[in-house]
C-alpha cells in the first residue's frame, strides 16, 4: 500500500481523526507494515501488547478462549484499530486474533505513539477528551445496574432482618 492509502485509512480510525495530515504521515512512514496468511496469528490471547494495529486490509477474526477451546467474537476489517488501550498503556491482548484470507496491517508501538503525543501536546488533550467522554459514557451506562443492586442489596438487608426476627421467636 502507498503512504496515502495508509493515511486515509489511519484517518478514518476515529482515535486517530484528529491528527492532521503531516502527524498521520509521520505516524505511518514510522510505523511497521506487515503482511499475514491465511490462518496465521497476530496476536494471542493474554499476551502482552507493545502497540496497536491497523488493518488496512482483510479481514481479522477475534477469539475468545471458552470451555472448548476458542470461539470467534467477532470479525473485524480494514479501518479497524486493534490494541487501542496497548497504545497508551501497558495491557495484554483481551482475545487472540487470526488472519482470515490475506491480511496487511500497520503496527504503531506505544513508544512511537507517545513520541507523537509528546511532541504534539494538543492531540494529547484531544485523546483525553476522547477518553474522558467515553468513560462518562460508560458511568452512564452503569448507573441503572448499581442503583438495581443497590436495590436488591436492600431488599436482602430487610429479608435477612425479617429472617433473624423469625429464628429468635
Amino acid at each position: 500500500m502507498s503512504l496515502a492509502q495508509d493515511i486515509a485509512i489511519l484517518k478514518q480510525i476515529p482515535m486517530l481523526s484528529d491528527f492532521q495530515d503531516d502527524q498521520l504521515r509521520l505516524l505511518a512512514f514510522s510505523a511497521e507494515s506487515m503482511d499475514y496468511h491465511d490462518g496465521q496469528r497476530l496476536f494471542e490471547e493474554g499476551e502482552r501488547a507493545d502497540g496497536g494495529l491497523v488493518i488496512t486490509n482483510g479481514t481479522v477474526s477475534l477469539q475468545k478462549r471458552g470451555e472448548d477451546g476458542f470461539d470467534e467474537v467477532e470479525r473485524v476489517g480494514q479501518g479497524t484499530l486493534l490494541g487501542q488501550t496497548a497504545l497508551l498503556t501497558e495491557s495484554k491482548r483481551p482475545c487472540r486474533a487470526d488472519a482470515v484470507g490475506t491480511v496487511s496491517i500497520i503496527r504503531i508501538r506505544r513508544a512511537l505513539f507517545k513520541r507523537m503525543i509528546q511532541e504534539y501536546p494538543e492531540l494529547a488533550q484531544r485523546l483525553f477528551e476522547q477518553h474522558s467522554l467515553k468513560y462518562r459514557a460508560t458511568i452512564a451506562a452503569l448507573r441503572p445496574i448499581g442503583d438495581k443492586m443497590a436495590e436488591l442489596e436492600q431488599l436482602n438487608a430487610e429479608r435477612r432482618v425479617r429472617d433473624d426476627s423469625k429464628a429468635s421467636e
